[in-house]
This record gives C-alpha cells, sequence and structure tokens, in this order.
C-alpha cells in the first residue's frame, strides 16, 4: 500500500494486477487500485477534481484531468473517509500513476492533496516505485 499525507488529508492507493482481464500477446495489461481518503483535518473538504500522470515503461505520459472521482465528489467531514476502486489500461506489463485531488474548504479556499505515486507491475515486470 502506498500512502501520503498533505493538510492531514491521507491519501492511501493499493493497486491490483487483472491478470483475467489481461492479454500480454495483444500487449493489453490492466489494473484496478483502490483509493482511501481519510480525513483527519478539523475542517469539512470536498474533493472537487483530480489530476493524474500515468507513465508506461516506455516513457509515454497520459494526464488525465476531470471533476471529482468515479463521478462523485465526496464531501468529508472530520475523521471522514471516502474509498473508491477504479482501473488502469497500459499496454506495457508496468507504469506508475501518480497525481493529486484538488480539495476545497467550507471557507471556499482551494487546495492540492498528493495521491501517492504507485507501480503498476505485471508478475513479470520488475517494480517502478517501492513503497
Amino acid at each position: 500500500m502506498y500512502r501520503a499525507t498533505t493538510y492531514d488529508i491521507e491519501v492511501t492507493a493499493e493497486p491490483f494486477y487483472l491478470e483475467d482481464r489481461s492479454d500480454p500477446d495483444d500487449s493489453h495489461y490492466l489494473w484496478a487500485y483502490r483509493i482511501t481518503i481519510a480525513n483527519k483535518s478539523d475542517q469539512a473538504v470536498t474533493l472537487v477534481a483530480r489530476h493524474w500522470q500515468i507513465t508506461d515503461a516506455r516513457g509515454k505520459v497520459e494526464i488525465v484531468d476531470g471533476e471529482g472521482v468515479v463521478g462523485e465528489q465526496p464531501e468529508l467531514e472530520p475523521g471522514d473517509s471516502f474509498q473508491y476502486t477504479s482501473g488502469c489500461p497500459l499496454s506495457t506489463p508496468s507504469g506508475f500513476m501518480v497525481g493529486r485531488y484538488d480539495m476545497q474548504g467550507r471557507d471556499g479556499a482551494v487546495f492540492s492533496v498528493d495521491i501517492p505515486a504507485f507501480s503498476l507491475d505485471a508478475p513479470q515486470a520488475t517494480p517502478r516505485v517501492v513503497n
């Protein structure tokens, strides 16, 4: 599991290789990843946007930006957590993801929270990011 804490907002990431949905002979590799966001601060926050950088083993970078996560903009009161699962396809057997969430406090201030870099590695690949 990979973990980062910014402004008392803790983000953990846990990737899973989906062997049964991958086809290495066709250069198709698929991962799921579970993200948990825990609000350890003393203010309510809302996740308003996501920013991902996905890099494959050849160094090809894809940027993914959007509102919220999995169609939601969760609001987290102090002590709350939110968990979701999503996926990432690559054409190489390894790569990594890193990013940030834009959070908004009740006072309207927007700030960025780090998503830890995490490795996407098929069983035959060498890990790129070690936690």
